[in-house]
C-alpha cells in the first residue's frame, strides 16, 4: 500500500465565462411608460378638480388646431401674403399682426360659461316646481354652436298646444312663464322658431299649412314669454320652420317634431343675424351731368334693396 504522500495531485481548473454586457435600454422604456404614467394620473386630477365650464373651454381649445387659432384661418398660417409672416412691406421686421385677440377669446369663454350656468338654473327651477317636473321629459335644454337651445316637444299623451291650432296648454304657458325671467339674466339675444310634423292640411300649401301654423305657434311661446316677465327688446327672430327642420333622429310623423325652440343666442351667431340687413347694394353707374338721360327718374337706393326681401315673414301679435 502506498504512502498519503504518493497519491497524484489533480489540479481542476475551471474556465470562467464572462457573459456579454445585455445593457439598460429596458430601464429607457420603463423610465418613459412611469413618466407618462404619472403625467396621465396628473391630467385626470386636475379634470376631476376643475369645473364644467373650464372642461368646456379646456375642449373648445383642442376642437381648434393650434397653427389655424393662433393664425386665425384655414391655412398653414392663414396669411394674405405670398410668404406668410412676411407682411406687405419685404422690409418690414415685425411681420403681420396677430390676427387673434385675446380678450375676445376670453369673453367667448366667459359668455359660454354664464350659458351653461343658465342651464343650470332652468334646470333646478324645473324640478323645483311638482308640474313641471311631471314634463321633464318633454324638455331639452343642451349647448349648441348657436347659444344655449330649450326645446319644448310635444308627446301623444300630453300635446304643449291643441291640435291644429295656436293655443296654448296651461302647463305649456305655466313653463313659459318660469323660464322667461332666467332669460332675463343675460344680455343675449332670444331667437324662437316652431316646427310642426309632415302631417299636411287638406288645403295643401296654397291654404293654411304647416307653416302658418308654425309660425302662429312659435309667435303664441313668445307672448307667453312677454308674459311672464321676458324683455321683449330682447327678442331678435321668430320664425316658423314647418317640418323642414325634424328632431335628431325622429321619423317625419313623430309627435316629437311638433316642438318650440327658445334659443339664448351667443354674441357671434345674434352678430350675423344682425348683420344679414346691412349689407349695401353695389352703387348704380351714375351717367355724366353733360349728358341727361330722358325717361323716368331713377329709384332711390332704397329700392334696389328691397329686392333681396326678407327671409322671414315677421310674425306680429
Amino acid at each position: 500500500m502506498s504512502s498519503a504522500g504518493d497519491r497524484p495531485v489533480i489540479i481542476i481548473r475551471r474556465k470562467k465565462v464572462v457573459h456579454g454586457h445585455h445593457g439598460g435600454a429596458w430601464k429607457i422604456a420603463f423610465a418613459d411608460f412611469m413618466t407618462a404614467l404619472m403625467a396621465l394620473f396628473l391630467v385626470l386630477w386636475i379634470l376631476s378638480s376643475s369645473s364644467q365650464a373650464q372642461r368646456v373651454a379646456v375642449a373648445e381649445y383642442f376642437r381648434t388646431p393650434l397653427l389655424v387659432a393662433m393664425a386665425g384661418g384655414d391655412r398653414d398660417s392663414a396669411s394674405t401674403n405670398v410668404i406668410p409672416g412676411g407682411g406687405p412691406d419685404p422690409t418690414f421686421a415685425e411681420g403681420e399682426l396677430s390676427r387673434i385677440d385675446p380678450r375676445q377669446e376670453q369673453r367667448f369663454a366667459e359668455e359660454r360659461k354664464r350659458l351653461i350656468e343658465l342651464e343650470g338654473r332652468i334646470e333646478n327651477a324645473i324640478n323645483g316646481d311638482a308640474a313641471l317636473k311631471e314634463i321633464k321629459e318633454q324638455i331639452r335644454v343642451d349647448l349648441t354652436p348657436e347659444g344655449l337651445r330649450i326645446q319644448l316637444v310635444d308627446s301623444e299623451q300630453r300635446p304643449m298646444f291643441e291640435v291644429g291650432s295656436a293655443r296654448v296648454a296651461p302647463y305649456m304657458r305655466t313653463l313659459l312663464q318660469t323660464i322667461a325671467p332666467m332669460l332675463n339674466e343675460l344680455p343675449n339675444s332670444i331667437q324662437i322658431s316652431g316646427h310642426t310634423d309632415s302631417l299636411p292640411y287638406a288645403g295643401g300649401e296654397a291654404g293654411y299649412s304647416n307653416w302658418d301654423l308654425s309660425a302662429d305657434r312659435a309667435n303664441a311661446s313668445r307672448r307667453e314669454l312677454v308674459a311672464g316677465g321676458l324683455a321683449s327688446e330682447k327678442l331678435l327672430r321668430v320664425s316658423g320652420m314647418a317640418d323642414r327642420v325634424p328632431f335628431d333622429g325622429a321619423g317625419s310623423a313623430d309627435a316629437i317634431n311638433r316642438r318650440i325652440t327658445v334659443i339664448v343666442l351667443d354674441s357671434p351667431t345674434a352678430k350675423a343675424i344682425l348683420d344679414q340687413g346691412q349689407r349695401e347694394p353695389a352703387p348704380a353707374a351714375v351717367p355724366p351731368a353733360s349728358a341727361p338721360q330722358s325717361g323716368a327718374p331713377a329709384q332711390p337706393a332704397e329700392a334696389a334693396g328691397a329686392a333681396a326681401g326678407a327671409v322671414e315673414q315677421r310674425v306680429t301679435p
